[in-house]
């Protein structure tokens, strides 16, 4: 059992978080001056604020990093809690781009990606380190803007490339597992018991994510365990929405040292993602019949039901945002 399961999973998720923690760090090396920007600028209405989340999440490939984001900066006085609202369903929608580029099957072109990214980013370094911004006391020679922009991108972009390399490398040594854990009397008794209620699969996915702080990677062995028929699609469903509840921890963690408009922030994208899950409980077979219309093969069902969920829970609780209440809480916390 060591051997042909905890082996093959603990390193697979390990090397699976690496590369999400790599990409993700990259990602927010490059564009981390500007995000505070960002916000600021493109959050003065919901539908605004929802775009501008969506589209910074899909970016960094983390709907945690930008909540947390939000968090402090709510909590720094620099955005209000309303304005915020959009963003937290936004980070719902930008997060599903990591499930559906998962739902591809590209794991055999996770070695070829890892080389290349590693040989560009060896390169860059090559070309000297990166230089420092026109005008600093620090070079007098200091490089142009645009050179130091290219080769600040070149070189983080390569790492972001290699991170998602070791992604994709991760959830194929997780999916080894497969006729191991078939063959255990244990695994067969969770599945089963999960036929008679899914609401087993939606608590072990937020336990599990709970645990591993990343929803990506609990849906990700899901979606891997129903490619090789290890459990049906409903429960991998099941598991992805119980994941999306889990990760609603490290939001309420970051919330509590903030202030209590911070808190607000993190209590709303508890009450999305929770909210969301009861909603669709009840139609979890509706939602595997609708995904089945958009996708063949089962690790892709489950990427689209991610989307669809996500999608439908953000433009439901978008009206929302527009209640007057939101601005009288806001003007009580201060």
């Amino acid at each position: 059992m060591i051997n042909t399961i905890i082996l093959p999973v603990v390193a697979g998720l390990v090397l699976f978080l690496f590369g999400m923690k790599l990409m993700e760090t990259s990602l927010q090396m490059w564009a981390g001056p500007r995000l505070q920007l960002w916000l600021e600028r493109f959050t003065r209405t919901p539908v605004r604020g929802l775009v501008t989340g969506t589209v910074l999440t899909a970016a960094l490939q983390s709907s945690t990093a930008i909540t947390v984001i939000a968090i402090g900066l709510v909590g720094a006085g620099v955005l209000t809690f309303p304005r915020t609202l959009g963003v937290i369903l936004g980070t719902n929608i930008g997060t599903c781009l990591t499930t559906e580029l998962i739902g591809l099957s590209l794991g055999g072109i996770g070695v070829p990606i890892l080389i290349v990214s590693a040989s560009i980013w060896m390169a860059s370094w090559l070309a000297g380190p990166l230089p420092v911004a026109q005008g600093t006391a620090l070079d007098p020679s200091a490089a142009p803007p645009g050179r130091r922009e290219w080769l600040r991108s070149v070189r983080y972009g390569s790492l972001a490339a290699a991170g998602f390399s070791l992604v994709l490398l991760g959830i194929e040594i997780m999916q080894t597992i497969g006729p191991a854990l078939q063959s255990r009397g244990l695994f067969s008794w969770f599945v089963q018991e999960a036929r008679q209620s899914l609401l087993w699969g939606i608590i072990a996915g937020a336990a599990v994510t709970a645990l591993v702080h990343s929803s990506a990677a609990v849906i990700a062995m899901a979606m891997g365990l129903a490619a090789i028929q290890g459990i049906p699609v409903e429960l991998g469903i099941a598991i992805t929405i119980g994941a999306n509840v889990g990760t609603c921890v490290t939001a309420l963690i970051a919330g509590m040292s903030s202030s209590r408009a911070g808190r607000y922030v993190a209590w709303s994208h508890i009450l999305l993602n929770v909210g969301g899950a009861i909603l669709f409980y009840p139609f979890i077979h509706q939602l595997v019949s609708l995904s089945a219309l958009l996708a063949d093969d089962a690790s892709s069902q489950i990427a689209r039901s991610q989307t669809i969920f996500n999608v439908a829970c953000s433009l439901i609780a978008l009206p929302f945002c527009y209640l007057s209440t939101w601005k009288r809480l806001e003007f009580r916390s201060q």
